[in-house]
């Protein structure tokens, strides 16, 4: 595929954008489960609570607003194509830890509540941040 065709850049950016969305807009409601209860969350103290039960002792309220926050802003910096890398990483770091928490015990598929699907977003958006986030992004338009 010749990249220096204009057409093939444009396909580019736009693949870039859909990727960024649907990502950034999936992480920014997980967030918003975590920090308001919305879209069908428990919001922090639930999810505190059950971070409780895995072992995270009386700091479960820390690391409940925390993933909250890391996921609601990395989201958004991640939709937004603004600071991309900074997103990509608050986004890496919460998934390492669901990985570490969570399923690392179940194995590696996902049919077994393993840690693929955290694995596959992990790399995505370290791709992303390593290619750029394209030309569609915030301050661009």
């Amino acid at each position: 595929m010749d990249y220096t065709n204009l057409n093939n850049v444009a396909l580019i950016n736009i693949g870039l954008l859909i990727i960024r969305l649907v990502i950034g807009v999936t992480f920014i409601g997980h967030g918003s489960q975590k920090l308001f209860g919305w879209f069908g969350g428990y919001g922090p103290v639930g999810f505190s609570q059950w971070l409780e039960s895995l072992g995270m002792g009386f700091h479960g309220k820390f690391w409940s607003i925390a993933a909250g926050l890391f996921e609601f802003v990395g989201g958004l910096l991640f939709a937004l194509g603004f600071l991309t890398g900074v997103g990509a990483g608050l986004i890496i770091i919460v998934m390492l830890d669901a990985i570490l928490i969570v399923h690392r015990k179940k194995g590696y598929w996902i049919d077994n509540g393993g840690w693929e699907y955290n694995f596959v977003l992990m790399a995505v958006v370290l791709s992303v941040s390593l290619i750029g986030p394209g030309s569609y992004v915030l301050f661009n338009l």
